[in-house]
């Protein structure tokens, strides 16, 4: 079975490297899956939950704004951040939801308010990849 070679970089680390059956993620037109022999692409990235399908199992990562490259044998991902439901602390996250929908109703100025409104939708994809557990791979 043809497999994609996929690379998931941020500034600090390379978080993700293996030969994967496919990869979904959200661009800023929606979401797109890359399969081996896909034609050349180079997209931009929208914050969201990725999905990376192996031969028995299913990984997914939380990512922040970035781009994505492939020439149909190899996926780059370059992102701000990326993190596996591991390393979310759930009742914080659900703190953050909460505070931050006090502040977007109380902000006094465009500038709290717009940050509140980053906090929300951040924490939002952090509650939606808790949502989603590890589950096996229908694939062979």
């Amino acid at each position: 079975m043809d497999k994609l070679h996929l690379k998931v970089i941020t500034p600090k680390k390379i978080v993700f490297e293996d030969d994967v059956l496919s990869v979904s993620t959200p661009t800023k037109k929606g979401e797109i899956t890359i399969l081996p022999k896909h034609t050349k692409l180079f997209v931009m990235l929208d914050e969201g939950v990725i999905k990376i399908r192996k031969e028995r199992s299913e990984d997914l990562l939380a990512i922040g704004g970035g781009y994505l490259e492939t020439n149909g044998k190899e996926l780059t991902i370059l992102v701000s951040k990326s993190y596996g439901q591991d390393e979310i602390d759930q009742e914080l996250t659900e703190k953050a939801v909460s505070e931050a929908k006090k502040i977007i109703s109380r902000a006094r100025d465009q500038s709290e308010r717009q940050k509140a409104i980053i906090t929300l939708r951040r924490s939002l994809i952090d509650i939606k990849l808790l949502k989603k557990r590890k589950k096996p791979s229908s694939g062979a």
